[in-house]
């Protein structure tokens, strides 16, 4: 069960610019300490999909992308370069559902989601007109070395979740969503827990990482904010871990698909 009363959030500030091999975990520890936050165990990090991206040179120009003939004819009923086009249909599986400006595809890591999370918002683009950014390799596994890393560091155990902001069947406007998990349960089933009136609860299950994600994703911001890193103290649970990958949901359940 959760116990939790409290949640304090703060984004750290002072973050730099993100570039191909950075150490994230050294930047984060560094400014950890600046603003004298103290992690202790079962603190929580969110980190922005985008900077993990960056350190690990996920760019693509599209100057450098051949369109097939399958991105060019997806193209002209989208509306959007074909170069573009097919670096999506390269990072995915599936496409769901494409209309004018809309292409919802399933990703190689499974997430369900619009261009397959390439974005051009937000990188640098200097010298580079047509340049893109990726999602991260193995975002489960990036977080289980940062919550291993920082262990090292500060000798505490803490939750790390790296987050994104994805649009939503039914629902205007993106929420964030937690790509990968490491230190905390993601999925937390409470089937068999009594309500309020002592009935067993018969499918209910929480997505504590994307409820951590989102609340993170308000005071990261979606445009020049410049705050891609946030601490999260007073989630408490002894549930055990569970990656991010639990919170995709399979084709063979999807009434959608």
């Amino acid at each position: 069960m959760i116990v939790a009363r409290k949640l304090t959030l703060t984004a750290l500030s002072g973050i730099p610019l993100i570039e191909p091999q950075d150490d994230v975990c050294a930047i984060i520890a560094r400014q950890l300490r600046a603003e004298a936050v103290e992690l202790i165990d079962g603190d929580v990090i969110v980190i922005a999909q985008k900077i993990i991206s960056k350190a690990q040179g996920r760019y693509l120009d599209l100057e450098d992308v051949e369109p097939s003939a399958q991105a060019y004819e997806f193209a002209e009923t989208i509306g959007k370069d074909p170069r573009h086009i097919q670096a999506v249909l390269s990072e995915s599986t599936e496409v769901v559902r494409y209309r004018k400006n809309v292409l919802i595809v399933a990703h190689r890591l499974g997430f369900v989601m619009a261009n397959a999370g390439i974005d051009e918002s937000n990188i640098d683009h200097a010298g580079h007109a047509h340049r893109v950014l990726l999602l991260p390799h193995d975002p489960d596994g990036t977080c289980v070395e940062i919550k291993r890393a920082m262990g090292r560091e500060f000798g505490v155990s803490i939750g790390v979740i790296i987050n994104d902001s994805f649009g939503r069947p039914w629902r205007n406007g993106v929420v964030g969503v937690a790509l990968g998990c490491a230190g905390l349960p993601a999925l937390l089933s409470l089937i068999g827990e009594p309500d309020l009136f002592g009935r067993p609860l018969q499918t209910t299950e929480i997505a504590v990482a994307d409820e951590l994600a989102a609340a993170a994703s308000i005071l990261m911001g979606q445009g020049a904010e410049g705050s891609p890193v946030v601490h999260i103290r007073g989630y408490k649970t002894e549930a055990p871990s569970k990656p991010a990958e639990a919170l995709v949901r399979p084709k063979s359940m999807d009434m959608f698909r």
